[in-house]
């Protein structure tokens, strides 16, 4: 009898004991589940395996509400095997600086005293799309690509982007690839600019989400269904990316195609610009967590024309530099009808700072006045 008292006690207290762990497990089953069901609503809200440590976890990877092709799968595969791979350390990385340009660059002096000093930390690259250009820097000596002829709004603009990386990645030392035109100024000292673009571990794409007509007005369903409209983006084209995303753009096959074909101007009522949209689409689908959303290249579009402000030689004055380099917030409006102000602060390694190192478009005639204003703001 004594027996059965002291099982009895200890049925009671080891049932009294695993009553509370029963109840956590099922509330932890629960907030799991209600978790994994927010993250499918939301699609991008979970990332394994990017730049910070995660790749996209999306509803194509939880629980897939279609079967992806498999172009799709061996795109995502190659993708997340680049974004894994721990990324070269050379003793001493290297930007490279891309020109796309229809000829000879205006601002080469201006370069040249940007560039002077610096020999070992940079490459130059020119891709010329009309005219063989004509260099005065011994910086921009041989460094003429193989080109080809470029058309504003065509996919020959991204095919002339991609030509520019091929090159540059040929050298291992080259951690980041800047994008430029032939109107653009550096804003900074070379060693800021390096500093700015070397120590930190994304790319500097500009991505935003437009409703407008000039926004997702241009998506086409034809290009379903490896991009969705959800998934489309839309950003300026000129760029600041690591070396792991360049290699995801030279590996891209799939979705590049998608716009080669179906984002054109007058297609279908529409004209979709594959420079603004492509690498904006690509990095919001693939590494949304491994792209700062804005570029580090200033334009100004506050006339509301299709291209932006062109500066004269009287625009040019310490003010508005001054102005530019101390902006720390980028913006963004809609083109629907409401004309969405978006504004976003610049961090750079969770630091907030200002948020541009070059800026264009600059007219030839202000060169003289640039050289001037070099030597004074650019001390930092």
């Amino acid at each position: 009898m004594g027996d059965i008292l002291i099982m009895s006690r200890s049925t009671r207290q080891r049932s009294q004991l695993q009553r509370p762990t029963w109840i956590v497990a099922v509330v932890s089953l629960v907030t799991i589940s209600f978790i994994l069901a927010h993250v499918y609503r939301q699609g991008s809200s979970c990332y394994i395996f990017s730049s910070g440590g995660c790749f996209l976890l999306g509803p194509h990877d939880l629980v897939p509400y279609r079967e992806l092709t498999d172009e799709e799968t061996i795109a995502r595969v190659v993708m997340k095997e680049i974004l894994k791979t721990p990324p070269i350390q050379p003793k001493k990385p290297k930007i490279a600086f891309m020109f796309l340009t229809p000829g000879s660059l205006p601002f080469e002096r201006l370069w040249e005293k940007f560039f002077q000093g610096h020999e070992d930390r940079f490459s130059i690259y020119v891709h010329s799309s009309r005219e063989r250009p004509v260099h005065v820097s011994s910086y921009f000596h041989g460094r003429d690509i193989r080109s080809h002829k470029v058309e504003w709004g065509k996919v020959s603009m991204l095919d002339a982007e991609k030509r520019l990386l091929a090159y540059a990645l040929y050298d291992p030392n080259n951690q980041q690839f800047v994008l430029l035109s032939d109107s653009c100024v550096p804003l900074h000292n070379f060693d800021y600019v390096y500093n700015y673009l070397v120590f930190t571990n994304i790319s500097h794409i500009d991505c935003f989400e437009d409703p407008g007509p000039h926004g997702s007005g241009r998506y086409s369903e034809h290009m379903l269904p490896e991009v969705q409209k959800d998934d489309f983006r839309k950003g300026s084209q000129w760029f600041a990316m690591k070396r792991q995303h360049a290699l995801i753009v030279m590996a891209d096959s799939l979705y590049y195609t998608k716009f080669k074909l179906y984002c054109k101007p007058n297609m279908d009522g529409r004209n979709c610009y594959a420079d603004e949209h492509y690498l904006p689409t690509l990095f919001n689908m693939i590494d949304p967590g491994g792209i700062a959303n804005w570029s580090v290249t200033y334009v100004d579009w506050s006339e509301g024309k299709w291209h932006p402000k062109a500066y004269r030689t009287m625009d040019v004055t310490y003010e508005l530099v001054k102005n530019i380099t101390s902006v720390d917030e980028t913006m963004h409006v809609t083109s629907d009808s409401l004309k969405t102000v978006m504004t976003r602060s610049c961090m750079w390694n969770r630091i907030r700072r200002p948020c541009y190192l070059f800026a264009r478009k600059f007219y030839p005639e202000t060169l003289d006045r640039l050289l001037f204003l070099f030597s004074n703001y650019t001390t930092i």
